[in-house]
């Protein structure tokens, strides 16, 4: 179907209040639009994590020569890889995963990327969180553009993120929230204090921006922190792993699940850049990915029968080195990993171009090329998952002219 075909559709079905179902390869039906809560879920992998030992190509005879003291045995070894298809195999530490690739809930995107060369770890991040790479004055990111896209009404609980500051893929005009979701996220502050609220309260009564900001805050705290108190009561006291993720992971769910009006949510995790002692199956990465692989089963074990309405993303700024270093490391790269969960991913398959590891075909004669431009991942979920059009889309991702707007395959259907 046609570009402007798909538009035409789109628009006589928002005119008419209703959906449109496929019926046979050019045939079209209208049905009573039903409410649809879907769900983007964005877990950024801070550092550049190697997504050549997340899901090593052990079937490649280049691996373990480029690899000798950090490559992962093939499967069926000692610390060997989980096998994924006869080509790939998954890290071992992140054995919680295996069982929801298995069910189809699970994809990997491989050789996936920005098409801009930087090995900066501010730069690349940058440039994936604002949707825009090579592109440095761009005010706002992607998935702040993306709420303006979504079905309002917009508030400040429509997208989070989860930390202490505002990240640079939420900056923008529209409004969103940070909620530190730890053993301390429902600690009261001292503006929850009721003499203290007051106060603040009469301060911003006006209709400025800064007064406007401050009630939208105010709201979004007293929304978020009261779906809280019984994820805090659990059997730990509320206290997280050493590392914190997978009882963070747990509490997001349970937020999702108590507040429809939540649509988009963020999270990061630091520690990837492994430039010494990467270890194997062991060691620095493996410590690592432990807790991201017991956190993501957290998510969706605690989203259950809603992961169907989630998409869950997991992306780092570039990847790795294809050769080890001398430091028994890896140093920046370039191709890296994305991870797809939930919704209606087609899982159980690895997506997307992969040019493999032969020395002719590296990035700069060191790097995993790119195969896929990381923002064809993005889109396509916004339009198979979210369902937004063309125009919506390239709102959210303005797209340069080599930039393609589908992974064919990616989703069921």
């Amino acid at each position: 179907m046609s570009i402007e075909r798909r538009r035409f559709l789109a628009v006589a079905a928002a005119a008419t209040g209703a959906s449109l179902l496929p019926l046979g390869r050019h045939g079209w039906a209208v049905a009573a639009a039903q409410p649809v809560n879907r769900r983007l879920v964005v877990v950024m992998l801070r550092g550049a994590v190697d997504g050549l030992n997340v899901v090593a190509p052990w079937g490649d005879p280049n691996y373990q020569a480029m690899r000798p003291t950090i490559g992962l045995a093939r499967p069926g070894a000692d610390g060997g890889l989980l096998d994924l298809d006869g080509h790939f195999g998954l890290h071992p530490a992140l054995a919680p995963l295996l069982p929801l690739w298995q069910q189809g809930r699970l994809a990997f995107v491989h050789a996936c990327g920005s098409p801009d060369p930087t090995r900066s770890h501010f730069d690349a991040q940058d440039f994936m969180e604002s949707g825009t790479p090579g592109i440095r004055t761009t005010p706002d990111g992607w998935m702040n553009r993306l709420v303006a896209a979504l079905p309002g009404p917009h508030g400040p609980t429509q997208a989070i993120s989860v930390g202490a500051t505002r990240p640079r893929i939420l900056a923008g005009r529209q409004a969103n929230s940070n909620l530190p979701l730890g053993p301390n996220a429902g600690k009261p502050l001292p503006v929850d204090r009721p003499g203290v609220a007051e106060a603040f309260d009469r301060l911003y009564a006006g209709n400025d921006p800064l007064s406007t900001a401050y009630r939208d805050g105010r709201m979004a705290r007293q929304e978020l922190t009261g779906n809280l108190p019984t994820e805090q009561e659990i059997a730990d006291n509320g206290a997280p792993s050493p590392t914190g993720f997978p009882a963070v992971a747990g509490r997001l769910a349970g937020l999702l699940l108590r507040d429809d009006r939540i649509a988009l949510a963020f999270a990061d995790l630091g520690g990837w850049d492994t430039h010494v002692n990467q270890g194997a199956a062991t060691g620095q990465l493996a410590n690592h990915l432990q807790p991201l692989g017991e956190g993501v089963a957290a998510l969706a074990r605690g989203l259950g029968s809603r992961l169907d309405d989630t998409v869950l993303l997991v992306m780092s700024e570039f990847g790795r080195t294809a050769h080890e270093n001398g430091n028994q490391g890896t140093d920046h790269g370039h191709g890296n990993l994305v991870w797809v969960l939930g919704g209606q991913v087609a899982g159980g398959r690895l997506h997307g171009a992969w040019p493999g590891l032969a020395p002719d075909n590296l990035y700069q004669g060191r790097d995993l090329a790119v195969g896929t431009d990381f923002r064809t991942v993005i889109a396509t979920v916004l339009e198979r998952h979210l369902g937004l059009a063309d125009r919506q889309i390239a709102a959210v991702l303005p797209p340069p002219p080599a930039f393609a707007s589908a992974l064919p395959g990616l989703f069921r259907g």
